[in-house]
């Protein structure tokens, strides 16, 4: 490596630390949710009577909700909208989303009305000329007749929740009109003061949805025909302080143009996320550091710069999330601790090289050992290259297909990809280049961890084991565990979690550990008894039922209370059964789009027929995952289909890397038998195959461990799949690539004899 190449890396490597050490000390991280509590809301916007529910008007909706959050007084809100028709509400800090969801939901139509008298009832629709009767208990009768509309809530330029206290009326609603419709509420008001001092229609009907929440008398001092000028009012109808709170944001909100439906909402205590993010951490911490032990072991002194760069990558990949201003989810967290596991992967694999350079130079490397891991990186570019790709792959596909906190994962796992490159390809080497040059390294090279192939590597290179003379043997065992797999999907059934039926799941904490049946009866008692009730022995109690109101929870709370003590909600998931549907449809396209996508970019790299064997691999691995949590009875979720698609990713970079080795010997192989070739494949990268594998089972264990239970499932699915990835490897997708590369060679091109006789490489 020239000294000009070098210092240009140190500059870049330097100034990547250095940014990244300032923005994680002078920018706090956005955290979603399930991470600092609060409430998330989605919304559908649905056609009405006479609008349609494009996105013009979703957007229209939006403003109007913007101003109704505002008005609810919750602490940094965020509105977005979600393809045409959604809209995404987040309420940092709401633990009851009951009455929120009410507020901000409700189309709101609020007119103001001359009162024409009493009336018998019964209430109704407006009338073709725009009166109607409405109910009021303080009228005579019960109702009041009211005339067309003399003004709406478009001409309401301000609406403020008041604690009057000189006139003792409690709370109201104070309002401020627009010039034009000051004008008409003077004119409505002057109106109303002509009629006789108990004339119901000296009185003005303030109606909001059909509902008359105020109808206030003219006092005597209104002039006939003048009425209340300066363009204000005020409602009274002894409200609450939150009542008068929520009406002023309705009122301050306008009208929804359209009807819009909650088709998803969650809310998380904040003690919950708290939780999540201290056990992510110590996850992240145990982790790297059985990582960096491990690593340490087997590769010295090279092990302790992997270990270095892995610091800095944590490093550097939390300031990028920071930095694009990412939310940090709880699968988000999730993502970037595995992601540690995933960047080890790149180092072993130029270290493993670097050992068979060493070996190759003799005693010459020993003169300058920059040389076997220059030529180490240039080498394993391509693998690295591939295997980052196909991971990028199934993080993208969970970023534009899923929804919510586990869109945060794919983020997250992009980040750790692409700076797992970063740290791998610039700081490592760097680092290596630096301390490889070193006198007192170079007199002893046995440090560095080059100088032995390692006791798995020199056994395999005595004896290459024929494992590819027994593939018919893999095959069919292989096909024997698609089989059980398959049985126990087609048994026991997949446990979709609400995400995927529709349904409501809260978790409770009682004052008191309770067991399961005792919770299961007192629910069953309080008129649910299709709930699943599940407990904990410190006393968390889980309940998933299908689609309820907040009237049902509440009844489920009391009954919870009266056999556990008091209960709080940790945790509340509601999804609507439209959305369950669509999230199902999405989750299917998703993994049918990886295993397409990865068919293509892999065929593109190599020939169809290893294409072909890599993805067959993975769908294998996909399909026991399932099985798996088939049998085990475990929920399939929108967590566990990230799970799945990191599978996709992890599965496929196992395969790319020994096909990637085997593409290479059949380049200098000569006669050598294909089968036999793909023995010595498997042999000089299944040190790199079991030693990356160790590195993300730290990681996963401990989340497994310590990440609670939000997590544990995840962990267990990732756990399965890389073990499975490891075996499927070999005795999957090499015995496949063999046996359709027997079948259907490659042809060989006509200038490859010409070509060889020149020298050049082929």
């Amino acid at each position: 490596m020239s000294s000009r190449a070098s210092f240009r890396r140190a500059l870049l490597a330097l100034a990547v630390v250095a940014l990244s050490l300032w923005i994680t000390l002078t920018t706090p991280p956005r955290l979603g949710l399930d991470l600092r509590g609060g409430t998330r809301i989605v919304l559908q916007t649905e056609d009405g009577p006479t609008t349609r529910a494009d996105a013009a008007a979703t957007d229209r909706a939006l403003e109007v909700l913007r101003k109704r959050v505002d008005g609810l007084g919750v602490a940094e809100p965020s509105l977005a909208r979600s393809g045409e028709r959604r809209i995404v509400v987040e309420l940092p800090g709401l633990r009851d989303p009951r009455q929120a969801a009410e507020t901000i939901g409700r189309t709101a139509q609020l007119t103001f009305h001359a009162v024409t008298g009493p009336a018998r009832g019964p209430a109704g629709p407006a009338a073709a000329d725009g009166t109607r009767v409405l109910a009021d208990p303080d009228a005579p009768g019960g109702f009041l007749a009211l005339a067309a509309p003399g003004l709406t809530g478009d001409g309401v330029k301000s609406a403020e929740a008041v604690l009057d206290t000189a006139t003792g009326r409690g709370w109201t609603v104070d309002l401020v009109f627009r010039d034009r419709a000051a004008d008409g509420w003077a004119k409505l008001t002057g109106e109303a003061a002509c009629a006789a001092p108990a004339d119901p229609a000296r009185r003005v009907a303030i109606v909001l949805d059909d509902r008359i929440v105020s109808a206030p008398g003219m006092q005597a001092g209104v002039p006939c025909g003048a009425g209340i000028g300066g363009g204000s009012a005020q409602i009274t109808g002894g409200f609450s302080a939150q009542e008068a709170r929520d009406l002023a944001a309705l009122v301050q909100g306008g009208a929804l143009p359209v009807p819009v439906t909650t088709v998803e909402q969650s809310t998380v205590g904040p003690t919950l996320g708290a939780e999540a993010i201290r056990a992510s951490a110590l996850a992240a911490v145990i982790g790297l550091a059985c990582t960096g032990l491990f690593v340490i072991v087997v590769y010295r002194l090279l092990g302790v710069l992997a270990t270095i760069a892995l610091l800095l990558y944590g490093l550097i990949s939390y300031a990028a999330v920071v930095a694009l201003g990412a939310t940090l989810t709880l699968p988000g967290l999730a993502g970037f601790v595995l992601a540690i596991g995933i960047a080890v992967d790149a180092n072993v694999l130029v270290f493993e090289r670097a050992r068979e350079e060493y070996a190759l130079l003799g005693r010459s490397a020993g003169r300058d050992l920059r040389r076997p891991v220059a030529t180490a990186f240039g080498k394993v570019w391509s693998a690295v290259a591939d295997s980052h790709v196909t991971t990028l792959l199934a993080a993208g596909l969970l970023f534009v297909l899923a929804t919510g906190p586990v869109k945060g994962f794919g983020v997250t796992l992009a980040i750790g990809v692409l700076t797992s490159l970063i740290t791998a390809m610039v700081i490592t080497r760097l680092l290596a280049d630096l301390t490889l040059s070193l006198p007192a390294v170079r007199r002893r090279p046995a440090v560095t961890g080059m100088a032995s192939l390692g006791r798995l590597r020199t056994r395999l290179t005595r004896r290459v084991p024929r494992l590819m003379a027994h593939r018919r043997r893999w095959l069919t065992g292989c096909a024997g565990l698609l089989l059980v797999a398959l049985a126990g999907i087609g048994v026991r059934g997949l446990e979709f979690g609400v995400e995927f039926t529709g349904g409501r799941v809260v978790q409770y904490t009682a004052e008191r550990p309770v067991d399961a049946d005792t919770a299961r009866t007192a629910v069953a008692a309080a008129g649910f008894p299709d709930a699943v009730v599940q407990t904990t022995g410190d006393g968390d109690v889980s309940v998933r039922l299908r689609e309820t109101g907040d009237g049902e929870q509440r009844e489920i709370r009391e009954a919870l209370t009266r056999v556990a003590g008091p209960v709080e909600v940790e945790r509340d998931d509601l999804i609507g059964p439209s959305l369950g549907g669509e999230l199902r449809t999405h989750a299917l396209l998703a993994l049918g789009l990886a295993v397409a996508a990865q068919l293509l970019y892999l065929t593109v790299r190599f020939r169809w027929t290893y294409a072909t064997a890599a993805v067959a691999a993975m769908a294998q691995d996909v399909l026991l995952v399932v099985g798996l949590f088939a049998w085990l009875g475990k929920p399939v979720d929108s967590v566990f289909l990230a799970a799945l698609l990191t599978v996709v990713g992890y599965s496929v970079n196992d395969s790319v890397v020994v096909l990637d080795r085997l593409r290479e010997l059949r380049r200098r192989g000569g006669g050598v038998p294909l089968g036999e070739l793909a023995d010595r494949a498997v042999a000089q990268t299944l040190p790199r195959t079991v030693n990356t594998g160790m590195g993300a089972l730290f990681v996963l264990v401990a989340l497994a461990v310590l990440g609670g239970d939000s997590l544990t499932d995840f962990s267990v699915a990732l756990l399965a799949g890389v073990v499975l990835g490891m075996a499927s490897t070999v005795f999957t997708a090499m015995p496949l690539a063999v046996a359709l590369e027997t079948r259907h060679p490659a042809p060989k091109p006509a200038a490859a004899a010409s070509r060889r006789r020149t020298g050049a490489v082929v």
